[in-house]
């Protein structure tokens, strides 16, 4: 070993020698930043099937993550039973007293004058008023016992798995914007994290330089600066799960860490965007289990013209055949169904604040163990991470075969 050639060498070209650690701290920040962008965008493929292109790995695996989301949630920190018991009959049929009245008044109004318009023309007004005001009347119990019948039996009017999942797939910035938002402090470190790394890996690429001059040396060290440094910081994210000390300095995953404060936002997020009132409402009306309400609605509906028919038997049952009488029902049913969009939009604002899903969400994380934890950021990274790491290593390699073409030439 030459050292005092070694020596010339550095005082000859210091200034190529001091940018090495910076270089390297550039190229720790920038894959690490082309790594988190990589995670999310596009949100759709970009380039030509199936080899060449590039889809951000979230939105590309949205089921897989939204999948892995729900199952966290209603497994670990939601029950819908409880969640959906919080609803008051009483408290809803007040809410929707101004709209269920009028929505009563028009369905009645609207049977009678298709099935027997004769009949309800030749009834006097009093009659009609008299007549609408019993099936009035009798709205808020049915809508009371459709309510408790409901929330005793939400699995069977409400697919929760299925109302969540796809929320999330259908809008896939929103599954993006779930893990970015939740965990942008760490997003944050791991960026910031490849100039430290980098600049201690740059500092002993520089030695390596100084003594070999070997222009293999730069790729590789700037292959291993995105490779170890973007590991490093996933790992630091999540690791360890309990405070450990290192020497003079005690570390503990980021992201477990922060436990509280990624409570509070993933809660807001899930109450806010996923499991609002407006989707659960939109689930139950459109859903796959649908028919299973309506199918309640109906056997409602003409229990409860059955009912009034009897009661007005003198005004209407004798006038309308038994097969008439049938199809006038089951039209009452389809009408009141058909009511319901419009109806139950007026209670929105009095589901988001009874069922408080912020709330629940919060208190429930908090009782998670480290790894259940864990669970809610891990597989956004877990199976694809490779591909993260990957990158970053070869635009590493890149860069460091650009610093010897300018060392070189």
């Amino acid at each position: 070993m030459d050292l005092p050639a070694i020596a010339a060498d550095l005082a000859a070209h210091w200034h190529v020698y001091a940018t090495m650690p910076f270089i390297a701290a550039l190229i720790g920040y920038l894959t690490k930043r082309v790594a988190i962008e990589m995670m999310f965008r596009p949100l759709e493929f970009r380039g030509l099937r199936p080899f060449l292109g590039w889809q951000g790995v979230i939105p590309a695996n949205s089921r897989r993550m939204a999948t892995t989301a729900v199952d966290l949630l209603t497994k670990n920190l939601l029950d819908p039973r409880e969640v959906f018991a919080r609803l008051d009959p009483e408290e809803m049929v007040a809410q929707l007293e101004e709209p269920l009245l009028k929505a009563v008044d028009e369905v009645t109004r609207e049977v009678f004058e298709t099935y027997q318009p004769r009949l309800w023309e030749m009834l006097p007004a009093r009659a009609q008023q008299l007549l609408v005001d019993r099936v009035r009347a009798q709205a808020p119990a049915v809508v009371k016992r459709l309510m408790r019948e409901v929330a005793s039996n939400v699995d069977e009017v409400l697919d929760v798995n299925d109302m969540l999942i796809n929320a999330m797939v259908r809008d896939k910035s929103l599954t993006c914007r779930l893990i970015r938002e939740v965990a942008a402090p760490e997003f944050r470190f791991i960026a910031r994290s490849g100039i430290g790394f980098g600049f201690v890996i740059g500092l002993v690429q520089l030695l390596a330089w100084a003594l070999t001059k070997q222009p293999v040396i730069m790729p590789i060290f700037g292959f291993v600066t995105g490779f170890v440094t973007d590991w490093l910081a996933l790992k630091m994210i999540f690791y360890p799960r309990q405070p450990r000390r290192f020497l003079f300095f005690t570390w503990q995953g980021m992201f477990q860490k922060r436990r509280a404060q990624v409570a509070a936002d993933y809660g807001a997020l899930i109450a806010e965007e996923v499991l609002t009132a407006g989707n659960v409402l939109e689930a139950v009306l459109t859903g796959p289990r649908a028919d299973k309400l309506f199918a309640l609605v109906t056997r409602e509906v003409q229990r409860t013209v059955d009912a009034q028919a009897g009661l007005a038997k003198p005004l209407v049952a004798l006038a309308v055949g038994g097969r008439e009488y049938q199809q006038m029902k089951q039209a009452a049913a389809e009408k009141a169904i058909a009511y319901l969009p419009e109806t139950v939009k007026h209670v929105e604002s009095y589901a988001t604040n009874a069922l408080d899903v912020r709330n629940t969400i919060v208190d429930k994380m908090q009782q998670l163990t480290p790894l259940e934890f864990e669970g809610i950021l891990r597989p956004a990274f877990k199976q694809d991470e490779w591909k993260l790491i990957a990158v970053g290593a070869v635009i590493g390699g890149l860069v460091g075969e650009l610093q010897v073409l300018l060392l070189l030439h």
